[in-house]
């Protein structure tokens, strides 16, 4: 079984100022577009399978859902496709913003 990297929330501004991280976000469209992270892409079918086809494996990933059962799961998919550095983001959106990190629109 592959080793899942967690993160959590405290460290993610230190990780997103040392590295140009791709943001994943892994739930449902209408809740992304009520708010995500900060730069985060919908994560959706077409977007996972062109990042495996053509991603760059050796970039930084950061994967969210709402509480991070879901992300967890894509975060191992991606390390089994042999993506180095993906992090699944403990607590999800919801540990998030519960300490008050800041979230995108639209």
């Amino acid at each position: 079984m592959t080793s899942i990297k967690t993160i959590q929330c405290e460290d993610v501004p230190a990780l997103l100022a040392q590295h140009d991280t791709l943001i994943l976000d892994c739930r449902d469209l209408g809740d992304y577009r009520n708010g995500h992270m900060d730069g985060a892409m919908h994560s959706h079918d077409d977007l996972v399978e062109g990042l495996i086809r053509r991603g760059d494996k050796s970039r930084t990933m950061l994967i969210y859902c709402y509480s991070d059962h879901r992300s967890e799961h894509l975060t191992e998919f991606f390390t089994g496709f042999g993506f180095g550095s993906v992090y699944n983001l403990a607590g999800g959106y919801n540990r998030w913003q519960q300490q008050g990190q800041e979230s995108g629109h639209g």
